[in-house]
């Protein structure tokens, strides 16, 4: 005799969202690192690439901290008396205020895209610009299809890509289940494991993107010399990450599991 409840369709409304967010995020990346290797300097691109990924790095973090905010504050905020509420952040049954973090997202985004208007269409190349004939003519030439099947033929570009790949999907499957874990195992609530997150796993990637930066600036590496630098950052990284599997905690004591009743 149980009454289906209604189904809600607010779920279209993110998917959406988060789909033309998605759409204007995607210039600013590869537009972004196109304009700085045009007109700026060759020996200081590495700088300003690395300033660009910098500053992208530090978007996830400020917005962890502003859902740790959001999170202590219950769902319904501003539109139910605080004093009426029997439960607190660290009750499985609370709820935080996720959606106040769109909203201040978005209006944030706003903003900073306003300055975007006043940018001219084009700028004059300096006398030294890279004319690079070959990737030139790979565009002009052909169509887009062909370009890309030269740029994955690659070998060198391809091993890259497959590298990308590995470290973005750990990291991201890190940042993303690393909170729920503290949550579940520590008994930590959502405001503080997300705070922690963003204050412990962001920052270092930031400010190692700045200073490989610098590295590569003050040595001017070539092609050559960035790939020996990259590929031993890379096995450092990977050995310090082999020491998680020498950190652990004593197994939680569990009813009718670990222990007996």
């Amino acid at each position: 005799d149980c009454e289906k409840e209604p189904s809600s369709y607010m779920w279209i409304y993110i998917l959406l969202g988060n789909l033309l967010r998605g759409i204007g995020e995607t210039p600013i990346t590869p537009l972004g690192i196109s304009y700085l290797d045009d007109f700026a300097k060759e020996e200081n691109v590495p700088v300003y690439v690395a300033c660009l990924h910098t500053i992208a790095m530090m978007g996830p973090m400020f917005g962890f901290l502003l859902g740790s905010l959001c999170a202590k504050l219950y769902v319904d905020v501003g539109f139910v008396d605080p004093g009426s509420i029997t439960i607190t952040p660290q009750d499985s049954r609370w709820v935080g205020a996720w959606w106040l973090g769109f909203l201040i997202g978005g209006a944030t985004n706003f903003l900073a895209a306003i300055p975007f208007c006043f940018l001219p269409k084009s700028l004059k190349k300096p006398e030294k610009a890279n004319k690079d004939k070959t990737s030139r003519g790979l565009l002009e030439n052909t169509d887009f299809y062909n370009s890309l099947k030269k740029v994955l033929g690659n070998r060198m570009y391809f091993t890259f890509l497959c590298c990308s790949l590995l470290q973005f999907s750990s990291f991201i499957g890190f940042v993303t289940y690393k909170p729920k874990y503290m949550e579940q195992q520590y008994g930590q609530s959502t405001s503080k494991s997300n705070f922690l997150i963003g204050m412990t796993s962001l920052p270092p990637v930031g400010l190692g993107i700045f200073l490989g930066g610098l590295i590569m600036k003050k040595y001017k590496m070539g092609m050559i010399g960035a790939t020996k630098f990259s590929f031993t950052m890379s096995i450092l990284s990977y050995a310090v990450g082999l020491l998680h599997f020498f950190v652990g905690c004593d197994t939680s004591m569990v009813a009718g599991m670990t222990v007996s009743y």
